[in-house]
């Protein structure tokens, strides 16, 4: 039986939980659950039996975390513990179930955040997808994914390591609807469709009663299939047993509103059972999918953030581009990367909404620099950046490195053109730009280009890609040598969203070349092409005449509730200055706000000459990582621009140490950090990290994988006050428990902090922790509470 011949005519059920049912069955504390597929494969066997048993469609192997990173410490390889996992779940299925290949993060931040190579992860995930294809799944599920980033690399290794099977990727959201690494559902859509998976997920954080909060907001955003997947409520400790607190009966009840919903797929992750899932296929399994609905959204994201077109009109900053900016070549040649990051910074803080990358120059390498400075940019700005380059090598290069959906610039109406690109977009995802022009130029009527513009929405359809994912350039000629040029323009824009139903796009400021006092030209025009259905401008958000059309254009359109950003922009000011052209020099503080760490160290010495090292850590380093941590706390900071920051203050840190006595800065008390025994994702206790060493804490990092002696050593031997621990799986939680049952009895009066995505604050306070911290900046408040701020 083929089950993906039923998928929008029933529910299709997978399983539910492995790692807790695997505990059960006596898998030890911290104990790599993969290895039982050679061990212990009877155990293994008859929990895939449990569920096939219960009525489920799909079977996920034993194999979720058996990357090469995991088996190498637990002296496996790949290839014999995926082949082994993936036989024992085609065992048990039969001709009635399909096989899903499972994959699980790695639990490392991959760069710039983390060590972790965006390619080193591709290939780590391409050896676990291409040893489950060859043992026969039938599909691959990527699941529990945390990061954006590193769900990217795996879809992308999945799809070439397995072409032609299913790839469902299942992220974990927490209460807010966001990622470890900050991106919202918009942004986690946008970038899944654009790659092309089959189904997206959410599985683990919490029960069904939270994932159902999720679920508006999922179904307003997506065009693709649903999988959900909740734990069985909420993780409690019972005689040193992890448990949840929904029974069979009470899980299928809280799923029931769910399978109403119209989604596609529903399981269980952790503490769900063979009898969790027998109860939701007997109340759920009558339930009908919804029909799929193209919700025709034109969406550009990054790391944390989406900006959807068409609501209103969007501005692209076009500053970073070296044509007629002396400066910015400069800065391209010399590799000074501190000045493209400002300058973009600069664009952000004017009101673009995208950035404009183009690094084209002939004395450079346009696709090393074009990779350099896509992830430099994506490390200190939230903003989706336009990859903006003729060559489709570069296009290529930067669009796989690229965190989120890019935007794409560009492609034409040449044949050429559109065969080189297109596969690009339908590969890597993307909104690509559309020029109006082909091998016969650029046509001098309305008519000629609009003509151009349908050749491309249709050949872009051959290849898969929607026209909700492209933007039309009508392409602004200079009037100064044809005075219907504007005309023409503004008249294409009109067609092509009359006839197309196509979103638009201008570069407006060609409009004017040639001429003097062309802002008033620029700015005239940009108001009649907003009149005539612009929807995205490339333009220079410093242009004040610019930026006055912008904000009034949405005032009067009744584009801006309450007239909020235009008061804001203008409001209470007898005469309002635009910033200045170009990226102005910033000062400290303001460096590590905006993460700036090359031009920290600079900044750092120059004020060393006239201030104390000690007087500018406590009035520059310190308050500017406190106002970013605000920030990251009230949800307007992402965990990258956090951890950017961090790094900032800590190249400023180590440039002013050589100014103080001993050349060795302040000491401040100590934190001992470990992830548990058995687990090695450590993603959350690096951060805590970074933080607390930035706040000058001494950390004393244990690593991953430390058993509980290890911990309860290092801690006698460091007279540490405060321990944190951290833990990713369920299956490693048992190890958490009795490491802190281990510090109470040899050093009862060591404080214990603990965190997780699998913990709750109540499980936490039951397995006997001092404090459940949420994040990392938690960790740093809990940290002052108990220890004190550091003495500098």
């Amino acid at each position: 039986m083929n089950i993906w011949e039923e998928k929008g005519k029933r529910l299709i059920f997978f399983d539910g939980g492995m790692g807790t049912m695997l505990q059960q069955a006596g898998l030890l504390a911290g104990e790599e659950p993969e290895r039982w597929n050679l061990t212990n494969p009877e155990q293994v066997l008859e929990i895939h039996r449990g569920y096939r048993e219960a009525g489920c469609d799909v079977l996920t192997a034993n194999t979720f975390g058996a990357n090469r990173l995991k088996m190498e410490r637990a002296g496996f390889s790949v290839r014999e513990v995926v082949e082994a996992g993936v036989s024992l779940a085609r065992k048990a299925a039969g001709e009635r179930c399909a096989v899903a290949l499972d994959i699980g993060p790695t639990g490392r931040l991959l760069r710039p955040l983390g060590d972790l190579g965006f390619e080193e992860a591709y290939e780590i995930f391409y050896e676990m997808a291409k040893s489950g294809a060859a043992a026969g799944a039938d599909c691959v599920i990527i699941e529990t994914m945390n990061d954006a980033y590193e769900c990217k690399a795996a879809v992308l290794a999945a799809r070439a390591a397995a072409p032609g099977l299913p790839v469902f990727a299942s992220v974990i959201f927490d209460s807010r609807g966001k990622l470890l690494t900050g991106a919202d559902i918009p942004a986690v859509t946008a970038l899944l469709e654009g790659l092309g998976v089959d189904a997206l997920g959410v599985n683990c954080g919490f029960g069904p009663e939270q994932t159902l909060r999720l679920l508006p907001e999922l179904l307003e955003c997506v065009s693709i299939p649903l999988l959900l997947m909740p734990n069985a409520g909420l993780p409690h400790s019972v005689d040193g047993r992890t448990v949840f607190d929904l029974d069979p009966e009470g899980f299928a009840a809280a799923m029931e509103p769910i399978a109403r919903s119209g989604v596609w797929y529903l399981g269980g992750c952790c503490g769900t059972t063979p009898e969790h899932l027998a109860a939701l296929i007997r109340r759920c399994g009558a339930c009908r999918p919804a029909a799929l609905s193209d919700k025709g959204r034109t969406v550009v994201s990054s790391y944390g953030s989406s900006v959807l077109l068409g609501e209103k009109p969007v501005i692209i900053g076009e500053r970073i581009n070296p044509t007629g900016k002396k400066r910015l070549k400069q800065a391209l040649r010399e590799n000074d990367m501190d000045y493209l990051l400002r300058e973009g910074l600069a664009q952000q803080e004017s009101g673009a909404a995208v950035l404009d990358v183009n690094v084209g120059m002939p004395e450079i390498d346009e696709k090393a620099m074009m990779e350099r400075v896509v992830q430099e940019l994506q490390s200190v700005t939230e903003l989706p950046l336009q990859i903006d380059s003729s060559d489709p090598a570069v296009l290529e290069a930067a669009l796989r490195l690229y965190n989120g959906k890019a935007m794409v610039n560009s492609v034409n109406g040449k044949k050429e053109s559109m065969e080189a690109v297109f596969p690009l977009i339908q590969k890597y995802g993307g909104v690509v730009v559309g020029l109006t022009l082909d091998e016969n130029g650029i046509p001098e009527t309305a008519q000629g280009r609009a003509y151009i513009a349908k050749k491309i929405v249709d050949t872009a359809a051959q290849y898969g890609v929607a026209k909700k994912d492209i933007l039309i350039d009508a392409l602004a000629m200079t009037v100064s040598t044809g005075q219907d040029n504007a005309g023409v323009a503004l008249e294409t824009i009109r067609r092509v969203k009359k006839e197309l139903g196509v979103k638009t796009c201008l570069g407006v400021s060609n409009i004017s070349f040639g001429l003097p006092r062309r802002d008033i030209l620029n700015s005239v025009f940009y108001a009649m092409a907003l009149e005539s259905g612009l929807d995205a401008a490339i333009l220079n958000p410093g242009a004040e005449a610019m930026m006055e059309v912008y904000r009034g254009y949405l005032a009067l359109r009744g584009l801006d509730p309450g007239f909020e950003g235009y008061i804001g922009r203008f409001g209470g000011k007898e005469e309002y200055r635009a910033p200045a052209a170009g990226a102005p020099e910033a000062g400290l503080g303001q460096m590590i706000r905006q993460g700036l760490r090359e031009g920290a160290p600079a900044a750092a010495r120059a004020l060393a000459k006239t201030r104390e090292p000690l007087d500018i850590i406590n009035g520059e380093l310190i308050p500017a990582l406190d106002a970013v941590g605000k920030g990251f706390e009230r949800g307007e900071v992402f965990l990258p621009q956090l951890l950017m920051s961090a790094e900032a203050a800590k190249a400023a840190f180590e440039a002013l140490r050589e100014g103080m006595t001993g050349n060795s800065g302040p000491r401040g008390p100590k934190v001992l950090l470990a992830t548990v025994k058995g687990d090695i994702h450590d993603i959350g206790k690096n951060i805590v990290k970074v933080l607390l060493q930035n706040y000058r804490y001494e950390v004393i990092d244990l690593g991953r994988d430390v058993a509980p002696e290890e911990v309860v050593a290092a801690a006698l031997r460091e007279d540490a006050r405060l321990v944190g621990l951290s833990a990713l799986m369920t299956t490693t939680v048992g190890s958490m428990e009795e490491t802190i049952r281990a510090l109470r009895k040899a050093a009862p009066d060591c404080r214990i902090m603990v965190g997780g995505a699998v913990l709750t604050e109540d499980y936490a306070s039951q397995i006997g922790a001092d404090r459940y911290v949420p994040d990392a900046m938690a960790s740093v408040r809990y940290a002052g509470e108990i220890l004190g701020e550091p003495q500098t």
